[in-house]
Formats: structure tokens, C-alpha cells, sequence
């Protein structure tokens, strides 16, 4: 059983940065994988960020690409979302999610954490 706990989020002007973290207990990141989504008022969840199986490179939703950093520190079980330039659209409340290395499905979330870009 994963348990996960977004932190970092609040309130920032368009082209400021703020970074999140999801601090992840229950399982390490040898037997899943961590990524992010967001889910804006009105709006579905959609994906950010993540890592790929087998070989942990990254990826991103095309609207963040360039502007927002996902990594991980192993010993610490905790991964980073680092989001700079950031614009009112990406006002939402963001979601770690983990699964188990081999699957597609996320099968663990956070509770969330609001980020607000004002203009």
C-alpha cells in the first residue's frame, strides 16, 4: 500500500516558480513509478509528468514541455515536480499518482495541492 503527500503549492504571479514534492511511504522507487497530474476547475485530471518503464526517462504533457522539471531523489523516496515560468492556465490542483513498474494504470494518489498563477 502506497501513501502519498503532495507539499509546495500556493500562490504566484504569471512567470514566477514554485517547486512540489510527493513524498511517497509504504513502497519504494525500486517497485513503482511516480508522476503528476492536475485537474483545473472545470476541467479533467490530465497528466504532467512522469517517468517511463523500463528506463525512467521522462515525459511531459506538450503545455508544460520546456517549462516544468520532474525528478526524483531515491533516498529520500520523494519526487519534485520544479515549474517555472508559470502561466494562469496551469492554475489546478496538482496530484502525485504512483503505479507499479510494468503497468499503465496509476493506482495510488495524493490529496492534492493548490497552485494558483494570478496575472
Amino acid at each position: 500500500q502506497v501513501q502519498l503527500v503532495e507539499s509546495g503549492g500556493g500562490l504566484v504571479q504569471a512567470g514566477g516558480s514554485l517547486r512540489l514534492s510527493c513524498a511517497a511511504s509504504g513502497r519504494t522507487f525500486d517497485t513503482i513509478l511516480v508522476g503528476w497530474f492536475r485537474q483545473a476547475p472545470g476541467k479533467e485530471r490530465e497528466f504532467v509528468a512522469g517517468f517511463t518503464w523500463p528506463d525512467g526517462v521522462t515525459n511531459y504533457a506538450d503545455s508544460v514541455k520546456g517549462r516544468f522539471t520532474i525528478s526524483r531523489d531515491n533516498a529520500k523516496n520523494t519526487v519534485y515536480l520544479q515549474m517555472n515560468n508559470l502561466r494562469p492556465e496551469d492554475t489546478a490542483v496538482y496530484y502525485c499518482a504512483s503505479k507499479s513498474r510494468g503497468r499503465a494504470t496509476y493506482d495510488a494518489w495524493g490529496q492534492g495541492t493548490q497552485v494558483t498563477v494570478s496575472s
